[in-house]
């Protein structure tokens, strides 16, 4: 045989094998020409002049270089194990180290550099809808067009040969260090097996759980007021991350295989058929492969997080507006609302306007606020607070010694609480007025202009209010003294308002804000974001989902031979296949289940400083991740059942 026959059938040979290999290859590649295609692409930054797209995008595709290097170095380290002993025969038969390595490099070179062609076609082909998806998310209206930048292609080329040279320095490495005997012995030595769990293992194994589940409750106890400085907020997010990659690495270690020793003894050493396929097989498996699991673990959990923050903030967009705007329209000044309002008229858009007069005193609220930072800037016995009239606001009358709060953020709230009741003073430029405070109430009364962001809006009876107003305290800077809302009537008439309000440049004055505005900013660079994470949350998936069954392949050919014994002694395909699916929901369900388990934590832990609404964005992200996760795990089902039927 020749030694181009021999490429030509070792090629076969992997392609055959090795198809998810290229897929994640093709995929990678495709992914990062887009995306480096987008960071050339002038569009980006015409999208939104606020939102730097192409920085973004060249951030996340340095991100995309790390992720695919590593998963590629990787699966090349397996898949050089796996042939070890086709070197070794080579070595035998007379080839020398050099010409097996050049026998290689060529392979990898076909293999490799026709992947990288195939993908920049693909990442070609498709970048023009990832712009689509992409401005569709932030809600830009751009034409876009396909076109082939010379910049992606060259900078493509470049990071992927890169990687090829490092893949050829390790395979060189790698041939040059291993005689003929250890080529030999290298498979049967790559993962240890141990006969008996010893009491280190087993403490190892409560370690990690324990790890884990301290982490879990201080990421409980975060905002909750237990910790007051910045330095015990930090300490204590240092001391959970810690805790749960530690905990995760001793829970691989030793926590799997102390588990399933406290099953197999209760079951008395007897298991059945799909017990000793799945629970035996994993039980000391998994402690090999702790460091890898545990990175995978991490990451997944830090990509659904990520994710599901991000969508948490897109999807609250249009409430958080409406929390921080109470009408569609905010506007500061009578000149301003008049010219807009008649805009509207000329338009033939009808609305409503609501009028608050809004004046900024000194209160002493000592007695009904608690505080969870020190070192938040303020103090509670002399902090300015935007005080409304109760005649302007609806459904509200107060007595002359009454005083109402109305609307107050989440976040704000994380930092600091009101009580339910107590006494509050108010204090003009001479006089001081004490009120008795009836509590907090959620609806938003002025904009975030008003509030700083999220502290509630004081209302006081209309005797009271002029009181205050009479005895202005000029060392406060006072806002814009009036507040005047304009509500669309119609709602299909919104964005044509919206348009008149930015045709008008009254849009520049910062106290004058439009809802809508708000919200679609917030869409754009959270969709921005968003993008980016779920397309790189995906390239992980995809390649750690690839290793993960690259592992199991390389199991299911050393345990070939078991499965022919078992099929000697009467086991029918079925039965080895039943205790295979229960392998693989180990093999794949663990990493996934803590993954979801620290992401759900993490998010649990902060999600309100991101928006307003947690279970939907986020089980629709981990519902997504879990599908997209299961296929790999169906992937090694259909190759065991390939070997079992091999196995006779």
């Amino acid at each position: 045989m020749s030694v181009n026959q021999l490429i030509l059938r070792n090629l076969k040979k992997n392609l055959k094998n090795y198809y998810l290999y290229v897929f994640a290859l093709v995929f990678s590649v495709a992914l990062y020409f887009a995306f480096v295609t987008l960071q050339y692409d002038p569009s980006m930054n015409e999208a939104k002049d606020s939102i730097k797209g192409a920085a973004a995008i060249k951030t996340a595709s340095i991100l995309l270089i790390a992720i695919v290097t590593i998963f590629l170095l990787y699966a090349n380290k397996i898949f050089i194990k796996r042939r070890s002993k086709e070197i070794g025969l080579l070595q035998l038969i007379g080839m020398t180290k050099s010409a097996i390595f050049r026998l290689l490099s060529i392979e990898n070179f076909i293999l490799y550099f026709g992947s990288l062609v195939i993908g920049i076609f693909v990442g070609f082909a498709s970048s023009k809808l990832m712009m689509m998806i992409l401005f569709k998310i932030m809600g830009v209206n751009l034409a876009t067009a396909l076109h082939f930048s010379e910049e992606a292609f060259i900078q493509t080329l470049i990071v992927f040969a890169a990687i090829y040279l490092i893949i050829m320095l390790m395979n060189y490495l790698f041939i040059k260090r291993q005689s003929i005997l250890n080529l030999f012995r290298i498979i049967s030595s790559v993962e240890g097996r141990v006969k008996k769990v010893s009491v280190l293992e087993m403490i190892i194994g409560i370690l990690g759980i324990v790890f884990i589940a301290s982490g879990y409750y201080v990421s409980t106890k975060l905002f909750s007021g237990d910790f007051t400085t910045m330095n015990e907020l930090f300490a204590a997010m240092v001391m959970i991350l810690g805790s749960v990659i530690i905990g995760t690495y001793l829970f691989y270690k030793g926590s799997v295989t102390f588990i399933t020793n406290i099953i197999r003894k209760r079951k008395g050493g007897y298991l059945n058929i799909n017990e000793v396929l799945s629970l035996s097989s994993i039980m000391f498996r998994m402690k090999s492969n702790a460091l890898l699991l545990t990175i995978i673990t991490t990451v997944s959990a830090l990509a659904i997080g990520l994710l599901s923050l991000s969508y948490i903030s897109y999807y609250s967009a249009g409430k958080n507006a409406e929390n921080n705007v109470p009408t569609h329209f905010s506007l500061a000044t009578d000149r301003d609302a008049q010219v807009f309002k008649d805009a509207l008229e000329t338009k033939g858009i009808t609305y409503i306007e609501k009028r608050i007069e809004v004046i900024e005193v000194y209160a002493d609220l000592d007695q009904i606020m608690e505080t969870g930072m020190k070192e938040l800037q303020f103090d509670p016995k002399n902090m300015s607070v935007p005080i409304v009239s109760d005649k302007d606001i609806k459904n509200v009358n107060l007595a002359a010694n009454e005083v109402l709060f109305s609307g107050y953020s989440d976040i704000m709230s994380k930092f600091m609480s009101f009580k339910d009741s107590g006494k509050i003073e108010v204090k003009g430029k001479t006089k001081t007025i004490p009120l008795k405070y009836l509590g907090l109430e959620k609806e938003p009364i002025l904009p975030y202009y008003f509030t700083a962001g999220g502290f509630p809006t004081v209302i006081v009876d209309e005797t009271v209010f002029k009181k205050l107003k009479n005895d202005i305290n000029t060392e406060i800077e006072q806002k814009s003294p009036l507040y005047i809302g304009i509500d669309i009537q119609d709602e299909n008439k919104i964005e044509q308002a919206n348009d008149v309000f930015h045709e008008l440049k009254i849009s520049e004055n910062n106290s004058n804000i439009s809802r809508l505005e708000m919200s679609k900013s917030q869409k754009q660079m959270m969709g921005l974001i968003m993008f980016i994470v779920g397309f790189l949350g995906l390239t992980f998936l995809i390649t750690s989902g690839c290793i993960l069954y690259f592992k199991q392949m390389d199991e299911s050919e050393d345990e070939k031979s078991n499965y022919t014994i078992l099929r000697k002694l009467g086991f029918t395909q079925g039965d080895l296949l039943k205790g295979i699916q229960a392998k693989q929901m180990f093999n794949f369900g663990i990493p996934l289940v803590i993954g979801l388990l620290h992401s759900y934590f993490a998010v649990q832990s902060g999600w309100f400083l991101f928006g307003t609404e947690l279970w939907t964005p986020m089980i629709i992200v981990m519902v997504l991740y879990t599908a997209l996760y299961s296929i790999f795990g169906i992937l090694s089902v259909l190759y065991y059942k390939k070997i079992i039927k091999e196995a006779l």
